[in-house]
């Protein structure tokens, strides 16, 4: 497996388990300093790597009135002083192949959304930037699927490809996750991360809204984690019912550590090669 460097510390290979977190959205820049600070914080007591999440623009909302975010460079501001106050590394969507340039010059890590795993140009332009890129597997593909987005990116001359997994369709409004597609796309030779909160999405299903499951945040993210994936995707705020987007299956912040802790302890039993082999 190719470890993915990402600021001071590598996910995969053997590395310890890392989290991304964040805000599914950026919706002021005191609230997304305020997020970092507190998940740099929650990190440095669990002992893990973290990275901050949080999207400038949402351009796959449910609905047209739905909250999208401050934009491009309102965003990319905001992200930069999150980045700069707290030092975590910082993760970023983009939706459009003009966004990638802009977006690489200010986070760490470019992410590909689910619903645009497959789009050529997206995706040549993010590996181009030269930065790690992180790409959800599309809810409507098989891990094996993967094997072509990944070289769509390598392709460029980038080799810091990770892969998420945030659940297939399943009929109408709903998501599942098979846990054997963890070990089918470690096999394909890239880190890979387990977004959980998105993975108990009910997409459509709340009337112009995503509604969610966000009771069950816990267990699946031991099951995965169990599994043997590098890092765990988790959108937390501190009041979900608040969240400007997603609030039906984020993470309540105050929660997070011992979720954490409890995964770290998980993923050091995972690590034993009789448990999950090949995981180093």
């Amino acid at each position: 497996m190719n470890p993915v460097q990402i600021g001071g510390f590598s996910i995969g290979a053997g590395q310890p388990l890392a989290l991304i977190a964040g805000p599914c959205v950026i919706e002021s820049r005191q609230h997304a300093v305020d997020v970092a600070s507190a998940i740099r914080d929650i990190a440095r007591r669990c002992g893990v790597p973290a990275i901050f999440k949080a999207s400038y623009d949402k351009a796959n909302r449910t609905s047209r009135t739905s909250f999208r975010g401050p934009g491009l460079d309102a965003g990319l501001d905001v992200l930069a002083e999150a980045r700069a106050r707290t030092g975590l590394p910082v993760l970023t969507d983009i939706h459009e192949p003009a966004h990638a340039a802009a977006a690489a010059a200010v986070v760490d890590v470019l992410q590909i959304p689910a619903f645009l795993s497959r789009q050529t140009d997206l995706l040549v332009a993010a590996a181009r930037t030269g930065k790690p890129v992180n790409v959800k597997k599309g809810q409507f593909l098989a891990p094996g699927d993967m094997k072509h987005v990944i070289e769509k990116i390598t392709a460029e001359g980038n080799q810091s490809v990770i892969v998420t997994e945030r659940g297939v369709s399943f009929g109408y409004n709903n998501l599942v996750v098979d846990v054997r597609a963890f070990p089918m796309l470690r096999e394909l030779g890239c880190p890979v991360v387990f977004d959980v909160t998105h993975s108990l999405q009910l997409p459509g299903a709340g009337d112009g809204v995503t509604a969610g499951l966000a009771q069950y945040i816990e267990p699946l993210a031991a099951a995965g984690v169990a599994a043997g994936v590098d890092a765990v995707f988790l959108e937390v705020h501190e009041e979900p019912s608040r969240a400007r987007s997603d609030a039906a299956n984020a993470l309540r912040l105050d929660r997070l550590e011992a979720l954490i802790m409890k995964l770290k302890r998980i993923d050091t039993a995972a690590r034993d090669q009789s448990v999950v082999a090949g995981r180093a």
